[in-house]
């Protein structure tokens, strides 16, 4: 009986070498397959592609086996929520046309057994991030990605790679300790009355309790594969390997 709900972030396919990213994609796969029966639903919580940017007839090439595999879940009945995060510039209507998912832009509040839900990638949410806020708001606007899509794909792709570089440094050199902002963000929204905050974004798998609820951040697919699951009122921190599989 499918009862969990499982969460993920930051796998930034395309990011390593192309033998990296096929053993990554494989894990991935392979992970999917291993919750097939036991999910009710997954959230993707950004960055599942190092860099995303679609074109009208254009997406970027690969990736075959997880498409498939995401392509069987729905068909099987399993529900999947994608929202969108830093390094996810543009997105078309690739995934809704092929799998039937909705990209959120934003966050997705949610209520599963009385317990209040927020998830959000985390990009832009510390109150001290009013910098990117603003890049954001230019990359996500329509007359940008308008003048964007007259480049020639090959260039386009190619420059929204060299965005997502620029992204990453910009992400790494912020301040993850005590004084996270995206964890004080966290706090807030539990004070407020959420039970549940998840986020990605910061690559660090973590799970505070905090007021009456968690702060939980899913961590990376670049070194940890972790993942959370909700299942029976008791939400885990898990990690996913060859050697420790589900």
């Amino acid at each position: 009986m499918r009862g969990a709900y499982y969460f993920f972030s930051d796998v930034h396919l395309g990011l390593e070498s192309p033998e990296k990213e096929k053993l990554k994609e494989s894990r991935l796969t392979e992970f999917l397959q291993s919750i097939r029966e036991d999910a009710k639903e997954i959230f993707i919580v950004g960055d599942l592609f190092d860099c995303w940017i679609e074109y009208k007839y254009v997406v970027p090439k690969g990736y075959y086996r997880l498409f498939t595999k995401i392509f069987e879940l729905t068909m099987s009945g399993v529900k999947i929520n994608y929202i969108a995060g830093n390094h996810d510039f543009w997105n078309g209507n690739f995934f809704k046309d092929e799998f039937g998912i909705e990209i959120c832009h934003t966050h997705i509040e949610r209520e599963i057994d009385g317990k209040k839900f927020f998830i959000h990638h985390g990009d832009g949410f510390a109150h001290n991030d009013t910098g990117y806020r603003i890049l954001k708001k230019i990359l996500r606007n329509k007359l940008s990605q308008r003048l964007y899509s007259m480049i020639h794909p090959t260039i386009g792709i190619r420059l929204a790679k060299g965005t997502s570089e620029t992204s990453r440094k910009h992400t790494s050199v912020k301040d993850y300790s005590e004084k996270d902002g995206l964890k004080d963000r966290a706090f807030e929204m539990l004070e407020s009355g959420f039970n549940y905050v998840i986020m990605g974004h910061r690559h660090k798998p973590k799970m505070l309790e905090h007021a009456n609820g968690y702060y939980i951040n899913l961590g990376d697919w670049i070194d940890h594969f972790s993942f959370g699951v909700y299942k029976e009122g008791k939400f885990e921190l898990k990690t996913y390997n060859d050697t420790n599989k589900l």
